[in-house]
């Protein structure tokens, strides 16, 4: 059946909470796992579950996605397979950027159309998860459901932060609030037993939907309403059949720099909750870096991508990007470094050294906690970053600080006996 699937990344809006790390790119390219993108996330899962026809839909810092793209996602010229990015456009028919996640599949549905499909998987760009998309299809068709909505089972601590829904004993939604602060009890739905056994008793949508192609059509067209979660899911819950698809396994929506980091540093558990050594890899640009090289440094529970050149003196549950470059006595705890987009040339690091400038990279005797250092940055020697007291929230101009955790940004210079 999912021949019949066509698949739409939401690639977002601006990305504001996901800022510094935003700033120059969209929020399906930001970097995770120290080699992937988060776009990467939805695709490989599309990918794996039969789905090869997928547009990515965005509008803002689009270019470094758009590269992303071209160099990853290559099929045969004899298949029908592609990812293609769909950039919001002015037409003579709409002068207006994407309003919501229903205005920009609304916008795209003329690029649709020169396909035959008959249901349309609609995903979120900023989602760390791993599902078969066909069982939630099959479950589509079986219940004979006109709009399918992928849950997962919540407690009642979590229920303010979601969307919830009820359901009936068919797994047909029959009512959703959005986001309840209190007097939710009566939102259970009925769930599995080990989910029931955890108090996970409430169904919060997950941002995961299939459409019918033709209701689609009709939702969006000849009406302004411009978001799916607001307006359109619960506006057709009463007209149509819309169905549960429950999912129990991880899932979690990074859309915050707390959440990001949370997310990014659970990869290095002994055994995460999001598995990168499962049979289905994540898909991402192949590189044709070296093995990374690591002299004299204790590695704890990190993870460290290719291409690097490291001699620090310890590294503990972190993840390092790839092409990173780590001095000597360095100490590196509870960070994601991204690493570098290129490498710099003897000659270039011979100048920057002798004009007592920081190199690319993190320079000798650098003690760093609980950060985020972002691509191309020149961290100097003696640096200390995070390691005093708490500090206050805020944008510092090379670097951001949100709920204790330091963000430095793409292309910031750290001077050297710099502390933060």
């Amino acid at each position: 059946m999912t021949s019949k699937v066509i698949s739409i990344v939401l690639g977002g809006g601006q990305g504001s909470r996901l800022s510094p790390l935003t700033a120059t790119r969209s929020k399906p390219a930001v970097p995770i796992g120290g080699k992937y993108r988060l776009v990467d996330i939805p695709i490989s899962n599309c990918l794996h579950s039969g789905i090869t026809r997928i547009y990515v839909l965005t509008q803002f810092n689009s270019a470094s996605l758009n590269k992303h793209i071209k160099n990853t996602y290559h099929f045969s010229s004899f298949s029908d397979a592609f990812v293609d990015i769909l950039a919001a456009e002015q037409t003579p028919s709409n002068v207006t950027w994407f309003q919501g996640t229903a205005d920009a599949v609304r916008q795209s549905l003329h690029h649709l159309a020169v396909h035959e499909f008959e249901y349309v998987l609609i995903l979120s760009g900023d989602q760390l998860y791993q599902m078969d998309f066909e069982d939630m299809i099959n479950h589509h068709i079986e219940t004979n459901a006109e709009i399918s909505i992928a849950t997962i089972p919540v407690d009642a601590a979590d229920v303010p932060g979601f969307g919830i829904l009820k359901t009936d004993e068919n797994k047909m939604i029959t009512a959703f609030i959005e986001k309840p602060k209190s007097n939710f009890e009566s939102w259970a739905s009925e769930v599995s037993p080990e989910m029931e056994a955890e108090g996970r008793v409430y169904l919060a949508s997950m941002g995961i939907y299939i459409f019918n192609r033709k209701l689609l059509y009709e939702l969006l067209e000849g009406n302004e309403r411009t978001d799916f979660g607001k307006e359109i899911i619960p506006q057709s819950i009463e007209g149509h059949r819309v169905a549960s698809y429950q999912y129990e396994g991880y899932w979690t929506d990074i859309g915050t720099i707390p959440s990001f980091f949370e997310a990014n540093l659970g990869l290095t558990d002994d055994i995460p909750k999001f598995n990168l050594f499962d049979k289905n890899p994540i898909y991402t640009r192949a590189r044709m870096l070296p093995p990374s090289k690591i002299s004299g440094t204790t590695l704890k529970s990190s993870i460290v991508a290719d291409g690097c050149i490291i001699s620090a003196k310890e590294i503990t549950h972190s993840i390092i990007g790839v092409r990173t470059r780590i001095g000597v006595g360095t100490i590196i705890e509870n960070c994601y470094v991204m690493g570098s987009d290129n490498y710099q040339t003897l000659e270039q690091i011979a100048e920057l050294k002798e004009s007592a400038s920081p190199i690319m990279g993190i320079g000798n005797n650098c003690h760093i906690k609980n950060a985020i250092i972002d691509k191309n940055t020149y961290i100097g020697d003696n640096v200390i970053i995070n390691c005093g007291e708490k500090l206050e929230d805020g944008d510092y101009g090379t670097h951001t600080v949100q709920d204790g955790i330091v963000v430095v940004k793409k292309r910031a210079i750290i001077p050297s006996g710099t502390v933060i």
